[in-house]
């Protein structure tokens, strides 16, 4: 423990966490306002949620500069969980946010961080890029002072765009100022900071821009009565919770990807990966730090942990710092952050929606094929147009769907050709069966009830010309095998013996010797046709290579 400490505030680090602190404690404020703006609920949420979810995860994720603050994604999410029809929607995000923490922490301790490779990259380039153009979509009412209608995003633009000369001018300017200002301070020393400088300007901007003209530019006061304190805890809704049972599970899903996208990216002092678990864990204490002290759900995030190590972060000293600067900030503050216009909020979302765009990223999927393109498309449409919540399960479903496409794709049936001396080489299969031939086939590949169609049809086609053959189908390496495989074996059995050949089998696991036996299967063959692979490669294969030749000459 003083070893740790001492780490912490070594006289070396101190200083550069410090200073990321500060950069990390300011850009933070805006940052966090815009999250709850976007989550379409009290924009303190989104503050409240960045400083204790932040704090909260600190000393429990692997990666050491893990941010975990509140994500477009998960604001997304929260924004279609339709938590105004709760008795007391404050409550119920206090509570959905718990209730995502706990769900994060089960994973974690479950070793979930291993499920995360088994999200298709077509599936996650649809859904991030859908919540980038979302993210966009969702800010314009705010951009334009228009209050759009409609049913989802797209409509409620298509609204927008007919009704442009309602438009508020001075809000579209105060928002084009600040998208302006950000772009132009990426190109000076301020760097990060332009967010905060940029909300601000364009915030001053508002204000006079109020006192000038008579429709005024919606602030932050307007919809919120900012308190100049911290919040205080409260405790979770117990009635709350099924309800938002599915937005919890969609939460943490997009939040340990998302984490898990950190965790690869960044960087740890030791060199060492970082514990993909133990990250689920992390962002689950700081989701219900969060829920508890009245913020909304948080989770790893690229932006902010990128933003740390950008500015000389050395130890997870740099979260307290941050969070220290962003508490003083709401005491000190609190009624100069009132003043933040929502057109300049809307102006930083777009920004951020606009990086989450990747065409690169799209571009690579679209390169690999045309299935994991249309699964990248029909994931973006559907993202776009449903609730987040179950575009994401619809994800995971569509990344199921990909992995066994895939997969089954991947059986390749070769032919084993057994030489003098013993030697052993592989060929393309033969496409019919010889007469009088000894056969032996191995197929690569995983081998499972989709992929039956595809062996079936790579396997030589057995004719009347195959009188006396014999196939030896070698499934070394396939660890089991399913009913739909085993039937296609047996018609395979059946056409050699209509033709007067036979089929025998070399297996090298014994649960698809089980599986085989237990089908009746192994019956079928008859006695000395099914063989047990010996710990001595191509030993077994050469035996019942062996047994063909001698059986057809005892035929002859």
């Amino acid at each position: 423990m003083r070893a740790a400490l001492r780490k912490l505030f070594s006289r070396k680090t101190i200083g550069k966490d410090a200073v990321a602190g500060l950069v990390l404690g300011v850009e933070a404020v805006p940052d966090g306002l815009a999250a709850g703006l976007l989550a379409g609920i009290n924009p303190l949420a989104g503050l409240y949620a960045y400083l204790f979810g932040m704090v909260g995860a600190t000393f429990l994720t692997s990666s050491t500069f893990m941010a975990v603050q509140a994500t477009g994604a998960m604001a997304l999410i929260v924004s279609d969980s339709d938590l105004q029809s709760r008795a007391d929607p404050d409550r119920a995000l206090y509570t959905l946010a718990i209730m995502t923490g706990i769900v994060m922490i089960i994973a974690g301790l479950l070793g979930g961080g291993r499920l995360v490779r088994f999200v298709p990259t077509a599936v996650m380039t649809g859904f991030l890029t859908a919540v980038g153009v979302n993210i966009i979509l969702g800010q314009l009412s705010n951009f334009t002072g228009f209050d759009s209608k409609g049913t989802n995003r797209l409509t409620k633009l298509f609204d927008l765009l007919l009704h442009v000369p309602q438009w508020s001018l001075a809000s579209v300017t105060v928002g084009l100022l600040v998208i302006g200002l950000i772009y132009l301070f990426r190109f000076t020393p301020v760097g990060s900071l332009g967010l905060v400088i940029a909300v601000v300007l364009g915030s001053g901007l508002a204000v006079l821009l109020n006192i000038w003209l008579a429709t005024p530019v919606l602030l932050l006061d307007d919809i919120v009565e900012v308190p100049r304190g911290l919040p205080a805890p409260v405790l979770p809704n117990i009635v709350d919770v099924p309800f938002l049972l599915l937005p919890a599970f969609s939460l943490a899903f997009v939040g340990v990807i998302q984490g898990a996208a950190v965790s690869a990216s960044l960087p740890t002092p030791d060199g060492k990966p970082a514990d993909t678990s133990r990250d689920f864990i992390g962002q689950g204490a700081g989701n219900i730090a969060a829920g508890f002290f009245q913020g909304m759900p948080v989770g790893g995030s690229m932006s902010g942990s990128s933003l740390i190590v950008a500015a000389g972060a050395r130890t997870r000293l740099v979260f307290i710092i941050a969070g220290a600067v962003m508490a003083l900030v709401i005491l000190v503050a609190s009624d100069l952050v009132g003043f933040v216009a929502m057109p300049a909020l809307a102006g930083l979302l777009i920004v951020i929606g606009i990086g989450a765009i990747k065409p690169s990223r799209v571009y690579s999927v679209i390169k690999s094929g045309p299935l994991p393109t249309a699964i990248m498309a029909v994931t973006f449409g559907l993202t776009l147009v449903i609730p987040l919540q179950f575009a994401v399960l619809v994800g995971v479903g569509l990344g199921i769907i990909l992995f066994v496409a895939q997969q089954s794709n991947r059986v390749r049936v070769r032919q084993v050709h057994v030489l003098e001396g013993g030697r052993i080489r592989e060929s393309e299969p033969v496409p019919t069966i010889p007469a009088g031939a000894v056969v032996i086939l191995q197929p690569y590949g995983s081998l499972f009830f989709a992929s039956a169609p595809i062996f079936e049809h790579q396997l030589p086609v057995v004719s009347r010309e195959s009188e006396g053959a014999v196939v030896i189908i070698r499934l070394r390496g396939t660890d089991q095998i399913g009913l739909s495989l085993i039937e296609v074996l047996r018609r395979y059995a059946h056409d050699l013996n209509d033709a007067d050949a036979s089929l025998k089998l070399v297996i090298s696991e014994k649960l698809v010797l089980d599986q085989i036996e237990s089908s009746g299967f192994a019956a079928e063959l008859g006695e000395g046709n099914v063989y047990r692979s010996t710990e001595w490669i191509g030993e077994t294969v050469r035996q019942a290579y062996s047994d063909a030749l001698e059986e057809q000459r005892r035929r002859r």
